[in-house]
């Protein structure tokens, strides 16, 4: 395998094979800029790879490696251990942990499913090669009515500009607060919208020249992937996210992304609502670990404070 050191060769391989956006290289850069390391790795007949984030672990231990909805391409037990053995020996990783973007993943001997989850493997993907009216009639009937409702009190555009993101914070600072969840430093979402480029959509839903919502995605031609969103307390008034999260859905569907993943499904009040959007649920094949040293017993049975540190990648 050989290490791919520019971005327009990686992404172009992740788009060739209809990678997920996390292995695009500018997920790498954000994390490579907030406490990981990232290398990507293209076998040598270049229809497999991975883009692979490495994060350091209290000693005794070195380090843990993750692949976020990947490995990219055709992958089977045999790669899987090729890119295995080069991980160990290059950086004396104690564990590579696996979240692929597949409902099933059989990735072969040595390889254990975990509990140890950091991206939510229940989430909901829409068919965007379905018609408009199919992902209507697939929705809940309240969820049809709230967009009709909302569309005639909104407007919604897609944002370009720093200062436009900079009211989204404000939005989701608000929503933060609200639903009691932690958030990055500013400049880490600044560095998300300035490093992916045209490959990030951020929708804002506007009450006149007031921001009241907005969805943030980032995409390849196979997949859009919500990463946040939030609404003011005036756009839960008026339902401003259904009209607004259905406006994502049909421009993105229009510029002929395939998929459209809602990023996960939990036991709240956000996942309520995004299962109103479709009468399916996709089960995902979840968190794989390989052990690679003698400390792993220590990562997976006896270090939560390892475990809620590497979980920063989720958000």
């Amino acid at each position: 395998m050989k290490q791919i050191e520019t971005s327009d060769a990686w992404d172009t391989f992740v788009r060739e094979q209809q990678g997920h956006p996390l292995q695009l290289w500018g997920w790498g850069e954000v994390k490579s800029l907030h406490g990981w390391k990232t290398y990507r790795y293209l076998s040598n007949d270049t229809q497999w790879g991975a883009q692979v984030l490495l994060k350091k672990l209290p000693k005794p231990m070195s380090a843990i490696a993750y692949i976020p909805r990947g490995p990219v391409g055709d992958i089977d037990e045999t790669k899987l251990e090729e890119l295995s053995t080069q991980l160990k020996r290059q950086h004396r990783i104690d564990a590579l942990l696996v979240e692929p973007d597949d409902e099933s993943f059989e990735p072969g001997k040595g390889w254990r499913q975990t509990k140890n989850t950091i991206l939510v493997p229940n989430t909901l993907i829409l068919d965007l090669a379905k018609t408009e009216d199919e992902l209507m009639n697939n929705m809940a009937k309240k969820t049809r009515q709230y967009i009709r409702k909302s569309s005639g009190s909104i407007h919604v555009k897609r944002l370009h500009t720093t200062d436009e993101l900079a009211s989204c914070m404000k939005v989701y600072k608000e929503t933060a607060q609200r639903a009691k969840f932690a958030l990055h430093g500013d400049e880490y979402y600044f560095d998300i919208f300035r490093l992916f480029d045209d490959d990030v959509y951020v929708y804002g839903a506007y009450e006149g020249e007031t921001l009241i919502a907005f969805v943030w995605l980032i995409a390849t031609p196979e997949i859009a992937f919500e990463l946040y969103g939030g609404i003011t307390d005036r756009g839960q008034e008026l339902k401003a996210n259904y009209g607004l999260k259905w406006h994502a859905i049909t421009d993105l569907k229009s510029q002929g992304v395939r998929r459209y993943d809602m990023n996960g499904l939990l036991n709240d009040g956000i996942s309520t609502f995004k299962r109103g959007f479709a009468s399916h649920e996709n089960h995902l094949a979840g968190s794989y670990e390989r052990p690679l040293s003698i400390w792993y017993p220590l990562w997976a049975y006896g270090l939560p404070l390892a475990k809620r540190i590497v979980r920063l990648v989720r958000r």
